[in-house]
């Protein structure tokens, strides 16, 4: 009879692990998004091409599917090609000497990734991984190459991406150097909303993010993002649903941050 139950146990453990297995299988098999027809592309610094450039590109992609915290590619690797964003979000981060993560700048859908390293064949000085399950293309570095030549449009908006991200650290440079951490993380919330956006309510952030990242986000300890986070709640600035983050009093976080018009 034991030996029966036991049976029994062995082919349902059997049929949950097969049933996992196809899942995983079906979420890895994605279609590869048409440039003609994605949205995304509109967004991104390939928004001005015509429709048989966006086509040539489809012809020489690649897509590939990323769960949660699964790494896009690494500080110190050599870039093959450039990586755009068709679904989801990312973060670019760096590993300091004491392994604390910093995290450098997010990215969402339509954003391009790697880009500067290719441009100047220089290995990744950053890595970058999914903040949630996300969709990227990437695109061959030989493609990338002939895109350049053949597109003014192109290489204008690439200028326009690097002085706009340059822009960003120099800003955050300044941030980190200055600002006390209460006016870091009330910018980080602010930010967060004009990135991603928001929910119906129009006051809830379109992302997640755990304490620790957002702590990483401003470069301080997860232990003071907690507290200062915590002491935001209790003034009402914010609340939380899960790890997603409701904007209370949008006047009073641009007050701590110390943001006026």
């Amino acid at each position: 009879m034991l030996r029966n139950d036991l049976g029994h146990f062995s082919f349902f453990n059997l049929l949950i692990k097969s049933a996992i297995w196809i899942f995983v299988v079906m979420k890895l098999h994605i279609n590869i998004p048409e440039c003609t027809e994605c949205r995304s592309r509109l967004k991104s610094v390939f928004c001005e091409l015509s429709r048989d450039e966006a086509g040539d590109i489809t012809s020489e992609k690649s897509c590939s599917f990323y769960k949660k915290g699964q790494l896009i590619f690494s500080e110190g690797n050599r870039p093959l090609g450039l990586y755009c964003i068709n679904k989801g979000k990312v973060k670019v981060f760096q590993i300091g000497e004491e392994g604390k993560e910093q995290i450098l700048r997010l990215a969402k859908e339509g954003d391009i990734l790697g880009y500067r390293a290719l441009i100047s064949g220089e290995v990744y000085s950053a890595s970058a991984s999914a903040l949630e399950e996300a969709v990227i293309c990437f695109i061959p570095k030989t493609k990338f190459y002939e895109l350049i030549r053949s597109s003014s449009s192109l290489a204008e908006k690439l200028m326009q991406t690097l002085s706009h991200d340059l822009k960003e650290a120099e800003h955050r440079l300044v941030a980190l150097a200055q600002k006390p951490v209460r006016e870091r993380m009330a910018e980080m919330i602010l930010t967060l909303k004009e990135f991603y956006g928001t929910t119906e309510d129009g006051n809830t952030i379109n992302a997640q993010f755990s304490r620790e990242e957002m702590a990483n986000f401003v470069g301080t300890a997860t232990e003071t993002a907690i507290r200062i986070l915590s002491d935001f709640k209790n003034e009402k600035l914010i609340s939380f649903d899960g790890r997603k983050i409701k904007i209370l009093n949008l006047q009073g976080l641009l007050k701590a941050a110390h943001i006026y018009d």
